[in-house]
């Protein structure tokens, strides 16, 4: 059986020495990158099956190798990086990152975000026919929501944002994609009223609207649709 191959792309020796031994006994073939140049070279000759991506390269920053690679490949991108800025998270999820977690890490949050979006990979951007999670159910050719047999009434731009988180399950979706996908351009700087419509949903399809399982809040940057394991 042929293993997955991440690409660790970071130029700090100590992160290599401890990632690739630890990724290598999770299952993974893993392949090295020190800089943004690399990494592309690397992307385009070895194929991997997911990138692991410092934002802080020496010779281009990271975002910069988002923004070439999503040119022509759909690869997972995880954004593994010192930088906590709300706006480098922003930039990197809305250039086409799957993911990130924030240095210091654990082994094993990384290993769970890398199996999340290895998951989805080659998925189209159509939605499932049927998704199902936390007892709800979501028909998309009906476009029918029930929870234990008992329709959902949603209202229509409701339903969009459901489908939409749907859609990228498992990934960070940013406000202002959500809010633009939803209500247009005009209203990619409206957050209020985002988290109006995410606590009206969580009230419909959340079994404990305080305590949400399905629609969980990354904070400053977007939300995360739960899917069951």
């Amino acid at each position: 059986m042929t293993l997955p191959r991440i690409l660790v792309v970071d130029d700090e020796p100590q992160i290599q020495r401890f990632l690739k031994p630890a990724l290598t006994a999770a299952g993974y073939d893993v392949i090295e990158a020190a800089t943004g140049a690399e990494a592309l070279k690397a992307l385009a000759t070895l194929a991997p099956d997911l990138v692991i991506l410092d934002l802080g390269l020496p010779d281009m920053d990271g975002k910069e190798v988002i923004a070439s690679l999503r040119g022509w490949s759909e690869v997972p991108v995880v954004i593994l990086s010192a930088r906590d800025r709300e706006s480098e998270k922003i930039a990197a999820l809305d250039l086409g990152a799957d993911d990130y977690v924030e240095k210091p890490f654990g082994i094993g949050e990384l290993t769970a975000r890398i199996r999340t979006a290895l998951r989805h990979r080659g998925r189209s951007e159509a939605v499932p026919s049927l998704i199902e999670t936390d007892g709800l159910r979501i028909d998309a050719l009906r476009r029918l929501v029930t929870r234990g047999g008992d329709t959902v009434h949603l209202t229509p731009k409701e339903y969009d944002l459901l489908l939409l988180l749907a859609r990228h399950a498992g990934r960070v979706v940013t406000h202002r994609m959500l809010l633009t996908s939803v209500w247009g351009v005009a209203h990619g700087d409206d957050l209020h009223y985002l988290r109006v419509f995410i606590g009206q949903l969580r009230q419909k399809i959340e079994r404990d609207a305080t305590h949400p399982r399905i629609v969980r809040t990354e904070p400053g940057v977007g939300y995360r649709m739960v899917l069951d394991s």
